[in-house]
């Protein structure tokens, strides 16, 4: 009679395991969702990760942590072979949104399944925003220009 000299896995196993036979190996969601989130930034034409929320929240932390979430916008899910990735971001104005995307799903795949050997099943990519460069640029310029002497700070009432 033959026995079976694999060590059963339980069914409770956490997301990413690998049984080696010489150990155990976790990669945990946190980090397949860090790998996603750099992999995004690393494409030209991203702007940004998250939807307007989320990158209200993401400002907030930064202020008061003074690190960035490189999460942000980035929902994963991650079993013992397999991953699949959901992303929202804000493109740039002017690009392709539908090559970023593409190139957005070949970055994160390549990535994931490189660092982790995981396979990735799914990479779904939504674009929430754009962001128009002339939007930052008048706000900024509002920001740093100087009030002249002879303009009140309040505005005249425009009709009386």
């Amino acid at each position: 009679m033959v026995e079976n000299t694999e060590t059963p896995v339980p069914n409770d196993t956490p997301s990413g395991t690998r049984d080696t036979g010489a150990g155990r190996t976790v990669i945990e969601d946190i980090v397949v969702g860090k790998i996603a989130g750099l992999a995004a930034r690393e494409v030209s034409g991203v702007y940004a990760l998250g939807g307007g929320a989320a990158r209200v929240m993401g400002s907030l932390r930064g202020t008061f942590v003074g690190s960035e979430n490189v999460q942000q916008g980035v929902n994963v899910e991650v079993g013992e072979k397999q991953a699949a990735v959901d992303l929202s971001i804000v493109a740039e104005y002017g690009v392709a949104i539908h090559e970023l995307a593409e190139a957005i799903r070949a970055n994160i795949i390549r990535s994931i399944e490189r660092m982790t050997g995981l396979e990735v099943t799914e990479v779904n990519v939504t674009v929430t925003d754009i962001h128009l460069h002339q939007e930052q640029d008048d706000a900024l310029a509002r920001q740093q220009a100087p009030l002249p002497d002879d303009q009140p700070e309040t505005p005249a009432a425009r009709v009386q």
